[in-house]
């Protein structure tokens, strides 16, 4: 399986294929383990990168990846199957935006997509929300420095995603300096 993950991370950097950083992956699986998460949904597969190591966090846990972009998409599914964790992760090729997961709950959402998204993939009913990339590679809280419109609006998105946890009545949210930047969000009921 090592061979396998150094492989996909070599795959990503001669591809130009963004997967999570390390730190930020290491600390999602302990959490997956100290927390016994058995049901994950990711938005954003990419190449499998995560869900491969989230799914192989703790013998119980199923993942469901979601990926639109078919090249990725086809590409994921190789990888899981060369990893033998197609019985334990299911990859649905489609945009997260059109998926109906009415009635459906998971221990865990990971959101890793189009960063622009990431306040209408906030959906868990249940369980805990991940999410990856907050400080955008030291971009977030810098808006008004950025010359490209293009990369200035994506990283206000972003902005705007961080007030919407900071400022949220539902979940309650920690912000961690793991990676490129997580938050972990918590309805508060269910703490």
């Amino acid at each position: 399986m090592k061979e396998n993950i150094l492989e996909i991370e070599k795959y990503a950097k001669e591809n130009n294929v963004p997967i999570i950083e390390k730190d930020s992956i290491c600390y999602i699986m302990q959490y997956i383990k100290e927390h016994n998460v058995k049901s994950i949904l990711e938005i954003g597969s990419a190449i499998g990168y995560s869900s491969i190591l989230m799914a192989s966090s703790n013998p119980d846990t199923v993942v469901t990846t979601i990926e639109r972009d078919e090249q990725r998409y086809m590409e994921c599914l190789k990888n899981i199957k060369k990893c033998g964790l197609d019985k334990k992760i299911n990859v649905v090729y489609q945009d997260a935006l059109e998926l109906n997961l009415t009635g459906v709950s998971y221990d865990l959402i990971f959101i890793d997509a189009a960063k622009g998204q990431y306040t209408k993939f906030f959906l868990n009913k249940g369980g805990v929300i991940i999410t990856d990339n907050l400080k955008f590679h030291g971009y977030v809280g810098k808006s008004e420095t950025i010359e490209s419109k293009n990369l200035r609006q994506l990283v206000s998105k972003i902005e705007s995603y961080i007030d919407f946890l900071k400022n949220n009545d539902e979940f309650e949210t920690e912000f961690l300096n793991i990676g490129d930047g997580i938050s972990v969000s918590k309805r508060k009921n269910e703490k």
